[in-house]
């Protein structure tokens, strides 16, 4: 069952383009580096908030990831933009056939 990552951040809104321009660098380097990436979303919120839904195989694979941290100069280029953590939380998503 994946793991779902579910990371709520704010930025400052003259950093708005920065984000935005760093995260194709980012994804490339969660696909070279990171294990049981699977893929990535991007969502804008209110006020300034946004959401990064990331899909990873395994929970073991997203502690690995966390341990990494910025590791390579894309995630660094996309975290620097960052101005707060909001919030971030662990969840699993199910197969549709185990609830049916």
């Amino acid at each position: 069952m994946p793991t779902v990552e579910l990371t709520r951040f704010r930025v400052d809104p003259a950093r708005v383009a920065e984000l935005l321009d760093s995260r194709p660098a980012m994804l490339a380097d969660f696909r070279a580096d990171r294990d049981g990436f699977l893929g990535a979303r991007l969502v804008r919120l209110p006020d300034d908030e946004w959401l990064d839904i990331v899909t990873w195989r395994s929970p073991e694979d997203f502690a690995a990831s966390r341990d990494k941290g910025a590791n390579l100069p894309g995630i660094a280029a996309f975290f620097a933009a960052i101005s707060s953590l909001v919030s971030s939380e662990e969840g699993a998503e199910p197969d549709i056939e185990d609830v049916v």
